[in-house]
């Protein structure tokens, strides 16, 4: 009863790490502007297609939005990404 309402632990990176892998993770926190797919996999030094599949989990737990920008798709954190990253 103690701690009933005690705050939450904050999370760090090792922990949003250990949960989303390092990959998703980096994307999360590169997302805090609108990106598209080939400047987040040069950043990453990755294949687009493998940003793509981490992007496309990523939208479907809603942690990131897109929208299109000309002729790219931008991603970026939604509000749910920004409170696990922030």
């Amino acid at each position: 009863m103690a701690t009933l309402w005690a705050l939450a632990p904050s999370l760090d990176a090792t922990a949003l790490r250990s949960l989303f892998g390092a990959s998703r993770a980096a994307l999360l926190g590169f997302l805090g502007e609108p990106l598209p797919t080939v400047e987040l996999a040069r950043r990453l030094k990755v294949a687009p297609s493998a940003v793509s599949q981490h992007l496309r989990v990523l939208y479907a737990t809603g942690l990131v939005t897109r929208a299109r920008g000309g002729r790219h798709v931008l991603y970026r954190r939604s509000r749910l990404g920004d409170q696990l990253v922030v």
